[in-house]
């Protein structure tokens, strides 16, 4: 593999301090959230309160994305990404002072994850449609946005590895504190950039009609409504398995945090695979047809994961689960920052957090309610094969989408006319 292709992108001064800023301050992330998955299940042992807990964090996505896009297209990215983080850094502040102060309980860890969820919901659109100003060719769009997702994928590797020894050790506040510190990082970062930043002629329309906009746009291009469509449905049934570890960490597998922190782990270190993997590509030529096959992959390897009652090939297939999930995600993203107009981007790829991340607290609430029923277990297999079902639908439209995708790449000089003789 070429390694000087996987990361070109990094010879951006801007992408390159964004880049190193987010891999700090994202295994803070990733350790706080492990930390609060296993507070909530120790404060509680219940399976119903964890997803009610992921459903608070992650539903404010689902309400609030679409104004998020409006504002992304609207306003300075750059200077809206400093807000969202001083005040992601503040949350975790709170959440921090509350466990090591002994005065923490349930209903103060969900208001808190609606807080973070608030922000994040216009965090995420805004830092995802931020990408292409920090890169000055646009045909390295694909592998800045696979560098994204490794960058994700390192901390989602390292942050639930730390957490768990330190969880073991000195417990959950401290993932917490240094979660707080870490945003310190993404800030600077973001301070040291030199953005030239256009101003923009805000239409005189109300924001609800731009939303509306926005949607009529998305439902009538087919690659951007069955892209965001199959992953509002994969992110529904298929990726709150993460939800139900901290489940199989002590209940199937019998381990403790550390169980919990080396499963998640795992999970990154096949999406960091799968990362990698997108950055070396050349091309963006192809990408629909990973989206399917991952789709599928995902379904499968959850099923999978649902009879394992070893640690160890469990550990394996959610490998596999990290991997193809991360190159479906990754691959849909870049499909729809390619072929989308400039000006409606904030709005799509608020739509697609609202698909990928806003989905997630049903999914969430359905499989924690579903797990105390018939088990974690078998909550798994039944959304594994809800995947395998929304891979083998998609496929049936792939001629229709290579062939609007082609089109556009034609008119955006992304591939060469092919020219005909007369």
């Amino acid at each position: 593999m070429n390694f000087k292709l996987v990361f070109r992108c990094l010879s951006y001064r801007n992408y390159r301090l964004f880049f190193f800023g987010q891999v700090i301050s994202l295994i803070g992330t990733w350790m706080q959230s492990i930390a609060v998955g296993w507070l909530v299940y120790r404060l509680t042992n219940s399976a119903l309160l964890l997803g009610v807990a992921g459903f608070a964090s992650q539903i404010p996505t689902f309400v609030f994305s679409p104004f998020a896009g409006v504002i992304a297209d609207r306003h300075n990215k750059h200077r809206l990404l400093v807000i969202t983080q001083s005040l992601a850094m503040l949350q975790a502040v709170v959440l921090t002072i509350l466990v090591l102060t002994n005065h923490i309980v349930i209903w103060q860890i969900i208001a808190l994850g609606s807080l973070l969820g608030i922000v994040n919901c216009f965090d995420i659109p805004i830092r995802q449609s931020f990408i292409i100003e920090m890169i000055e060719k646009k045909e390295d769009l694909g592998n800045a946005i696979a560098l994204n997702s490794s960058m994700f994928n390192i901390a989602k590797l390292l942050g639930p590895a730390f957490a768990g020894i330190i969880i073991a050790i000195a417990g959950e506040g401290v993932c917490f504190l240094l979660n707080a510190v870490s945003y310190i990082a993404v800030i600077v970062s973001l301070l040291a950039m030199k953005i030239t930043y256009v101003e923009k002629n805000i239409p005189d329309k109300r924001m609800l009609s731009e939303i509306k906009d926005g949607l009529k746009y998305v439902m009538g291009f087919a690659p951007i409504k069955y892209i965001i469509f199959l992953l509002a449905m994969t992110s529904l049934v298929g990726v709150p398995y993460q939800v139900l570890m901290p489940v199989f960490a002590r209940d199937v597998f019998h381990g403790d945090s550390r169980t919990l922190g080396f499963l998640v782990a795992m999970s990154g270190v096949g999406a960091l695979t799968g990362a990698i993997y997108l950055a070396g590509r050349k091309k963006v030529i192809g990408l629909e047809n990973l989206i399917m096959l991952n789709t599928a992959s995902f379904g499968l390897a959850i099923i999978a994961v649902s009879f394992c009652r070893n640690l160890w090939l469990a550990m394996f297939f959610i490998l596999a689960a990290g991997f193809s999930m991360m190159v479906q995600m990754a691959s849909s993203n870049t499909i729809l920052q390619t072929v989308v107009d400039d000006d409606k981007r904030g709005r799509v790829m608020s739509f697609y957090t609202m698909a990928f991340m806003g989905t997630m607290p049903f999914g969430s609430l359905f499989a924690g309610t579903l797990a105390t029923k018939i088990g974690a277990p078998a909550t798994l297999l039944i959304g594994g094969v809800c995947c395998v079902i929304g891979a083998l639908l998609f496929s049936g439209k792939l001629p229709v989408l290579r062939e609007k995708i082609r089109l556009v790449y034609l008119k955006k000089g992304i591939i060469p006319a092919i020219p005909t003789s007369i």
